[in-house]
């Protein structure tokens, strides 16, 4: 996929009030431009918490030239989340009025915020019509808040592993990687973008028991000396995702991006939950994970009931919620009879 970045001239908005000026938006397309009155169908992908716009590194048996989503066939794109490293305006960027990174003076962001930045490039690529769009985790987020934001657009979706809610037990332990990061003297200093590396780790590590599953941990990292004194192969596991996290993240995006999960609630001004899922028009085919430690297949099943064209399935994982990016051909089993009807 090609990488593009547009600047919006504009002031952009956030919920809370607060604006900047000249947002860059990076995303990711089919190597071919989108073009008026072309052929192809969209879809358009959104991308997790720590991903990027470019779904051929982390979703790469699901998307590229001869995948499922054929980046080929169909006109692909994915943006960059607001508030992430990998290119879109975030606390790691330069704030034109200081010279230095935003750090804490970039304002606080919502999933709607996210969804608002998504639907300027849209706008400026010119598409009408969304015929698939599907999202996973926070990506799941996005969907089903876009879903309700601009319903008229998005024609068929494929949500998974997510909610119209975030829940007391994924915000503590949000706020359980928050202290992380806070217990790290230098992530409040502020003085580089290094600054709370070891809080950003153990955060990660933190997160890692959420994402993934007790059976997900006892398959892959048993000990392997069955006469072993002190288990230790899980904690090395622990160490190396914190590190691998943050050779490629700092901790201020990070913090950022956590928090706006904890903004998740379709019903805010809408009156409510249900309501707002109501006016849900496109066809919309959930997937739950029956091991999955954020969203539970109960609350899915939920919000899938409050759609009226809908489907629910579940899947079987011993990974826990990170079965999206893990369980292919039980996705692609899903999914594939869907965009053969596009």
């Amino acid at each position: 996929m090609i990488r593009h970045s547009f600047t919006y001239t504009n002031p952009f908005t956030f919920e809370s009030g607060e604006s900047i000026s000249n947002l860059e938006i990076v995303y990711h397309t089919s190597s071919r431009d989108w073009q008026k009155n072309d052929s192809r169908k969209v879809i358009w992908i959104c991308h997790a918490l720590t991903g990027n716009s470019d779904p051929e590194e982390w979703w790469s048996d699901l998307v590229g030239k001869g995948r499922l989503i054929d980046t080929e066939k169909y006109f692909v794109i994915c943006v960059n989340m607001l508030g992430s490293p990998y290119g879109t305006t975030s606390p790691a960027s330069i704030n034109p009025n200081s010279g230095t990174p935003y750090f804490f003076d970039y304002p606080a962001f919502t999933i709607r915020d996210i969804v608002n930045s998504e639907i300027i490039i849209r706008k400026h690529l010119g598409i009408e019509s969304i015929d698939f769009m599907i999202g996973s985790s926070i990506g799941g987020f996005q969907s089903l808040e876009w879903l309700i934001m601009e319903p008229d657009i998005i024609k068929n979706a494929v949500i998974i592993a997510t909610s119209a809610m975030t829940t007391p037990w994924l915000t503590a332990h949000n706020e359980s990687m928050r202290m992380a990061l806070e217990a790290d003297p230098s992530f409040r200093e502020c003085k580089s973008l290094k600054g709370g590396e070891m809080g950003l780790r153990t955060a990660r590590a933190i997160g890692m028991t959420l994402y993934r599953s007790r059976e997900g941990y006892g398959l892959t990292q048993a000990e392997p000396d069955p006469e072993f004194v002190f288990s230790s192969k899980a904690a090395s596991y622990q160490r190396y995702q914190g590190k691998k996290l943050s050779d490629r993240f700092d901790a201020y995006s990070y913090y950022y991006l956590i928090n706006s999960t904890d903004s998740q609630n379709l019903g805010r001004g809408r009156g409510g939950i249900e309501k707002a899922l109501s006016t849900v028009s496109a066809n919309c085919t959930f997937i739950a994970i029956d091991s999955d430690g954020i969203f539970s297949v109960q609350e899915i099943q939920h919000v899938a009931d409050c759609i009226r064209n809908s489907s629910m399935n579940i899947i079987s994982s011993d990974f826990g919620h990170d079965g999206f990016l893990i369980e292919y051909p039980k996705i692609t089993k899903i999914i594939e009879p869907i965009l053969k009807k596009l």
